[in-house]
């Protein structure tokens, strides 16, 4: 017998594969004089989603099918970039996504009574910020060569996001070039989460 969370399974699991393949190609544009390729992936932009398929689930199901799918994503993550990348990026990877996912489950079922764009508004942000510092620290700050080798590169100073007198390590201006696009998308994504609700049968808690 198929779950009836099956659906989101796939969709996380789809998700997943695209972000980590997308991951290999910057974005080859400039926006005015920042140059988009020094900062950003197309997987940044696919990534975000993950978070849209999870707070449909819990508004659906509850947490406990939403962590399921959580999961689902977690293994095939950590998988994937045990293959792909370095074991330092597949910790960073697999923790960042597992722990920010939960968060927003969290957030999401203590919010799930809220006008019906709170609960993903939120969890998506809050989750976002913990997802994005907690991969790009591990995966490339010198206090964390504890759990592999660090790039140097990465961690050399350069002008942060590439214009600003100020300088930082590379893996600064990845970060927030990065949160800014999963921000920008999971405000996107309160589109089609809202247009869900009404198609899944979606409940409050009881």
């Amino acid at each position: 017998m198929i779950s009836p969370i099956s659906p989101f399974m796939v969709a996380m699991a789809a998700i997943v594969v695209a972000s980590n393949y997308l991951v290999q190609f910057p974005v080859d544009a400039n926006l005015g004089a920042l140059d988009l390729a020094d900062l950003l992936t197309w997987g940044a932009f696919t990534y975000p989603v993950a978070f849209l398929i999870t707070d449909l689930a819990n508004r659906r199901f509850g947490p406990h099918s939403a962590r399921l799918v959580v999961f689902c994503g977690f293994v095939i993550a950590v998988a994937l970039s045990v293959w792909l990348a370095s074991p330092r990026i597949a910790i960073a990877s697999g923790a960042a996504f597992l722990m920010a996912q939960l968060l927003d489950v969290s957030l999401f079922d203590r919010l799930r009574d809220k006008v019906w764009w709170l609960p993903p508004l939120v969890s998506t942000v809050i989750g976002s910020l913990l997802d994005t510092f907690l991969f790009f620290g591990l995966a490339f700050s010198q206090a964390a060569n504890i759990i592999g080798p660090g790039d140097a590169f990465a961690s050399e100073a350069a002008p942060l996001l590439g214009l600003f007198a100020a300088e930082a390590p590379r893996w600064v201006s990845w970060a927030l070039g990065d949160l800014m696009v999963k921000l920008a998308v999971g405000i996107a994504m309160l589109a089609p989460y809202g247009a869900m609700l009404p198609v899944l049968g979606a409940r409050a808690r009881p």
